[in-house]
Order: C-alpha cells, then sequence, then structure tokens
C-alpha cells in the first residue's frame, strides 16, 4: 500500500477535495492508498514517510527526497488529467 501525504494551507479545506479525488481515481485503478492530510508548514517534517507528497498549491524544498506533485489542477479542472497521471506515475 502507498502513502500519499496531501497538503494545503490549514490541512483541512482543498486538501480534503484533493485527497478525495485521488482515492476515488486509485480506487478506478486499482491502486490501494492511504492518504494523510497535512498543512504545507508541516511537509518538511514528514514527507520522508510518505512514498509521495502532494499539495494544492505551488511547493519546492529542495531538502524533501520525496516526489512531490502541484494538484491545484485537481481543483480547477484544468489539466486535470495530466496531473493525475503524474500522481499515478509515482504510485504505480
Amino acid at each position: 500500500m502507498k502513502k500519499v501525504l496531501v497538503a494545503c494551507g490549514n490541512g483541512i479545506a482543498t486538501s480534503t477535495v484533493v485527497a478525495s479525488k485521488i482515492k476515488e481515481r486509485c480506487e478506478k485503478e486499482g491502486i490501494a492508498i492511504h492518504v494523510t492530510q497535512c498543512k504545507v508548514l508541516e511537509v518538511a517534517s514528514k514527507a520522508a514517510d510518505f512514498d509521495l507528497v502532494v499539495t494544492s498549491g505551488k511547493f519546492k524544498d529542495d531538502s524533501i527526497s520525496t516526489p512531490i506533485v502541484g494538484a491545484i489542477a485537481l481543483l480547477t479542472g484544468i489539466n486535470e488529467e495530466a496531473t493525475f497521471e503524474k500522481i499515478l506515475g509515482y504510485l504505480r
């Protein structure tokens, strides 16, 4: 089972939407995942325990070795499929 960390500003609102969409898509693809939500400020201290970090906005931290995908497209619907393919590529 892959572990995904989904982060947004407060760890509640947009991360819930993004997490829900990722869970739904992974279920359709037959990929077992466990999703944890957090605040963007917590990513640096938590990322090492996860297979993938997904953020609802722009985020960059070169000290994090875990792959990071910006997923604003899952909120706007613009380029959503390309973002899903990127996420699924890390989880397959």
